[in-house]
């Protein structure tokens, strides 16, 4: 990697500039309303799709979508231009991929139930720890019969199952609680009254899709239309923090590279930290310690430092501090905490420049060829190539028509999964009523985790038979899953999403 092909950043006292091999130690964007921080996630965005490294970011304000269109009209551009001198620049459009939760502004972006998995499913569902317990178990159950929970159907059907039969599961699993049940079942109606019927859906997104970059080599910026999503908070920290550790997941170490495979900017961080649990922070704090030896540069966007943890805090080694407020106490003491975490500067009074700066300048540090901070600067964020504030509607389906995965994700698939199984056995009157004991004798007295363990043999087929019962059609289940992905051991991770992306079935 050239030093040419240093992002620059800012302008001070001399050029503050970004080395791509540093990119992926991750970075810090902060301050209060209106005071430029957008701007600089959008120029970071661009420089690295022109460095060939693919970006995702959420739009929660609905004006990032500029950046697919070339800019620099704007009097306040044209003014900042000649004020830094920046006699290279020309104006530029980047090349955009918009998500969409909804659908309606972007190509559908969905997840599976079971690939969220049980911890990040209970942070969302907000459950006590007897709750999460059982939604755990639930999870153990649909993982060892081979039951698909792909949407929230599957997991009410499956959550009733398990509810229903509660007695058949103690002595593996302990109690169930019925009343932990119903918490979890009015939650999913909660979670689904938000949206949650439409992100909880196949095709789940892959990842791969995107780590994609255009003809010309330049990385392809992914754009969430979140201003819609940000009226359900917990859905989109939730979703962010699954796709971040999907990512951690699926990708292999690649070590220290010249530039990073994917940068993720993490926009309204705080609420991926608020009224967290201590043993899912520990998780995140984790994800973000070793993520970036997959190759992924995580930058949190917010308004205050103090909206994330110290230990997730100190591993931000990029950082761009716009203007903060000291109207409280409180605010004071931020601003005061704030300036501690830079290198001094003895020329600069960086509690003081903290409350003066204008908007578009902030106070910068980012790592230098050896990883260590450099000394904090007081600076003006160069201007942005592309478009400043959104797009029109012609102009963001005309970008989704031709998109890279336009027709990949618009159609909903409903296969047959746990909800079709569990109600095919419950709506025939016939049935006999489920015997005690029988998940043993499903999937044998040994470690049901093991891999070794026996599988069950359907029993042989007559002439004329009863009728199925759920013991009947998950052993046929779990028969027809040996030697595919749904039969083998499911492994999930450290947040608790499926391994590697192994329950992704295509």
């Amino acid at each position: 990697m050239n030093k040419s092909d240093a992002i620059l950043l800012a302008r001070g006292d001399t050029d503050i500039c970004l080395l791509p091999q540093m990119a992926n130690r991750h970075g810090l964007i902060a301050g209060a309303t209106g005071t430029g921080k957008t701007i600089t996630l959008q120029v970071l965005a661009e420089n690295f799709s022109a460095l060939g490294v693919p970006v995702f970011m959420a739009d929660v304000k609905g004006d990032l979508a500029g950046i697919s269109q070339p800019g620099g009209q704007s009097p306040k551009v044209q003014d900042r231009i000649k004020q830094l001198k920046l006699d290279n620049y020309a104006p530029r459009g980047c090349p955009v991929t918009f998500w969409d939760v909804f659908g309606d502004s972007g190509h559908p972006i969905r997840a599976t139930i079971s690939e969220m998995g049980p911890l990040l499913l209970g942070r969302l569902l907000q459950l006590n720890d007897t709750q999460a317990g059982v939604l755990n178990l639930v999870f153990r159950v649909a993982d060892e019969s081979g039951l698909l929970l792909l949407d929230l159907k599957d997991l009410r059907a499956t959550l009733q199952y398990v509810g229903d039969n509660a007695s058949n599961f103690t002595t593996k699993y302990g109690n169930i609680s019925t009343a932990s049940i119903g918490a979890i079942q009015r939650g999913l109606l909660s979670i689904e009254n938000q949206g949650g019927d439409k992100f909880f859906a196949e095709p789940a997104l892959n990842p791969d899709d995107f780590m994609q970059t255009d003809t010309e080599g330049r990385g392809v910026v992914n754009i969430l239309s979140a201003d819609r999503l940000m009226q359900s908070p917990k859905i989109y920290a939730t979703f962010l923090l699954w796709l971040l550790s999907d990512l951690f997941e699926r990708l292999p170490e690649v070590g220290d590279l010249p530039k990073p495979k994917l940068v993720f900017f993490f926009d309204e961080a705080h609420l991926l930290f608020n009224d967290i649990a201590p043993s899912l922070m520990e998780k995140i704090e984790q994800v973000v310690r070793l993520v970036r030896s997959k190759g992924v540069g995580v930058y949190f966007v917010t308004q205050n430092p103090r909206d994330i943890p110290d230990n997730v805090l100190g591993q931000l080694g990029n950082r761009v501090q716009h203007a903060l407020r000291a109207f409280t106490p409180a605010d004071q003491k931020a601003v005061r905490a704030a300036a501690e975490t830079f290198r001094v500067n003895p020329k600069l009074k960086t509690e003081a420049v903290l409350t003066e700066l204008s908007v578009g300048e902030a106070l910068v540090s980012l790592l230098d060829e050896n990883g260590q901070p450099e000394i904090v600067q007081r600076a003006l964020i160069v201007p942005p190539r592309s478009q400043i504030g959104p797009i029109t509607p012609d102009q963001r389906r005309q970008i989704i028509s031709h998109s890279l995965v336009a027709g990949i994700y618009e159609k909903v698939v409903d296969r047959e999964s746990a909800y079709e199984r569990l109600t095919a056995v419950h709506s025939n009157t016939n049935a006999p009523e489920t015997k005690p004991g029988f998940f043993e004798s499903l999937f044998g007295s040994g470690n049901a985790s093991s891999p070794a363990r026996s599988s069950p043999v359907a029993p042989a087929r007559q002439s004329s038979r009863a009728p199925d019962t759920l013991v009947t059609v998950m052993a046929k289940s779990a028969v027809r899953s040996i030697g595919s992905s749904i039969g083998r051991e499911v492994v999930r991770g450290v947040l608790g999403s499926i391994f590697g992306g192994g329950g992704r079935r295509r």
